[in-house]
C-alpha cells in the first residue's frame, strides 16, 4: 500500500512493519504553494511517484524523504513522507531541512561563476590571488580547476589521518582555519591532468569566494544566490543552533537496526558539502536555473560544460555540476551523502523539468529514486 493524496492536509496510513522495526507510520504531507504553479502535473503520475518513493523507503528502512518536482519551468508538486523525527513521529514535509552533502557544490559553483560574470573573479588566475593563505604548490591551481575537480587536491584520506573524524563537534571558525586540514599535503596530480574528486578543493574555493568577493562565504551566498531563488530557509548547517523544521539524521547498521548517525559539525567543509535546505528551496533553486535567474544563459552553458583532464579517465564533471545523457536526456545536477543524509537533484533543461530528493538516512541512493521519478515525469521506459 501507498500514500494517497488526502482530503485535508495530513494522511495517515497504516503502518508498514517492514519500513522500520518501530512503531512509526508512513505520513505524506502535501505542501501548498502560494506563487506560481503548474496546474497540469498529472495526478497520475503524482500516484506513480508517491508509490515509488513508498517502496524505496520500504527498501531501504528509510525514516523521512522529502520530494519536489519541477515542470514547465513552474513548481508542479512537493510532499514529505515519512517522519523527520523518529523519537516523537515529527512528520517529513516538504520544507524540511535537510543535510545537502554535496549538493552545495552546485551552489557554490552559481555563486563563483557570478564573481566571474561580474569582472570579480578570473577562473585561470592562481587562487593565491584572492586566497593568499593557501601555500604555493608545485604548479599553479585555477578556480576552473577546483571547480571541476582538477586541482589535484585530495579528497578526504581513506584512513581518516589528517582528517576531521567521523564523530566530531570540532568547530572551524574560518574558511582560512579549514585550510590547515589539507593546504600542507601535496598535489595528487599535476593541476588540470587528472580527475580528483575533492571536497577540500570546494573549502578553497570557499576561501576564493571570500577573497573576490570580499564578503564572507555565507553572506554573500545568501544575498547572490538564496534570496534571488527564494530559498527562503537555506543555510548553512550550525550544529550547535536551534534550527526550526531541520530533520534528525539516521544511519542503519549491517543487521538493519535504524539509529541515530554520527556526530557532524561540518563546518570545515561548508562550500562543498555544509549547507541545509528543503525539497522546496532547492526546486526553487532549479527553476531559478532553468531560468536563467542567477546567471547568464552563456555563463549557465560554461558551467554545465564538462571539463576534461588532459590525463586520465574522461569526465563527467562540468563546474559543479555532474553533466550526463540518458536515454536522449540531457541532464545536470548533483548528488550528495555524510552522515545523515543522503540527496540528489536533477535537472532535464531541454525539457524544462526537475527533480529533488532528500533524505534523512545515510548511504540509500537517492539518485536511483530522482531518475526513477524524472522518467515518470517524461514517460521514458523504465529500466530492464
Amino acid at each position: 500500500m501507498y500514500p494517497q493524496p488526502a482530503s485535508g492536509f495530513v494522511r495517515r496510513v497504516p503502518n508498514n512493519p517492514s519500513l522500520f522495526c518501530l512503531a512509526v507510520s508512513l505520513v505524506l504531507v502535501l505542501s501548498v504553494h502560494l506563487g506560481a504553479q503548474d496546474k497540469t502535473f498529472s495526478p497520475v503520475k503524482r500516484a506513480q511517484i508517491e508509490k515509488t518513493v513508498s517502496a524505496f523507503m520500504t527498501a531501504n528502512s528509510v525514516p523521512g524523504v522529502s520530494v519536489a518536482v519541477v515542470q514547465n519551468g513552474l513548481p508542479a508538486w512537493s510532499a514529505g513522507f515519512g517522519t523527520s523525527d523518529l523519537e516523537d513521529s515529527a512528520p517529513a514535509t516538504s520544507a524540511t531541512l535537510y543535510r545537502l552533502g554535496s549538493i552545495s557544490k552546485s551552489i557554490t559553483a552559481v555563486a563563483v561563476l557570478q564573481l566571474y560574470e561580474r569582472g570579480n573573479l578570473d577562473l585561470d588566475a592562481p587562487v593565491q590571488k584572492y586566497c593568499p593563505a593557501f601555500p604555493q604548490k608545485d604548479s599553479p591551481i585555477t578556480s576552473r580547476q577546483l571547480l571541476a575537480h582538477l586541482s589535484g587536491i585530495r579528497h578526504y584520506n581513506q584512513d581518516g589521518k589528517g582528517d576531521v573524524p567521523d564523530d566530531s563537534a570540532r568547530h572551524f571558525a574560518t574558511m582560512e582555519e579549514s585550510l590547515q586540514l589539507f593546504a600542507s599535503d601535496p598535489l595528487l596530480s599535476r593541476p588540470g591532468t587528472q580527475f580528483h574528486y575533492s571536497t577540500y578543493g570546494y573549502t578553497l574555493l570557499g576561501c576564493v569566494l571570500e577573497g573576490a568577493s570580499s564578503q564572507k562565504y555565507t553572506d554573500f551566498v545568501r544575498e547572490n544566490v538564496f534570496r534571488p531563488a527564494n530559498m527562503d530557509h537555506t543555510q548553512v548547517d550550525d550544529f550547535f543552533a536551534i534550527v526550526p523544521h531541520r530533520t534528525r539524521w539516521y544511519h542503519k547498521d549491517r543487521s538493519g537496526a535504524v539509529h541515530n548517525a554520527g556526530v557532524l559539525d561540518s563546518s570545515y567543509k561548508i562550500p562543498g558539502g555544509g549547507l541545509i535546505s528543503s525539497a522546496d528551496d532547492m526546486a526553487n533553486f532549479e527553476i531559478a536555473m532553468l531560468a536563467d535567474k542567477l546567471v547568464k544563459r552563456s555563463t549557465r552553458d560554461l558551467m554545465w560544460t564538462v571539463a576534461q583532464p588532459t590525463d586520465g579517465k574522461p569526465s563527467h564533471y562540468a563546474l559543479g555540476w555532474f553533466i550526463a545523457d540518458k536515454l536522449g536526456i540531457h541532464t545536470a545536477g548533483h548528488s550528495g551523502g555524510q552522515q545523515g543524509t543522503d540527496t540528489d537533484f536533477v535537472l532535464a533543461p531541454d525539457r524544462n523539468v526537475g527533480v529533488v530528493v532528500l533524505a534523512n538516512m545515510d548511504s540509500v541512493n537517492t539518485g536511483a529514486l530522482s531518475e526513477s521519478i524524472l522518467k515518470i515525469i517524461l514517460d521514458l521506459p523504465a529500466r530492464n
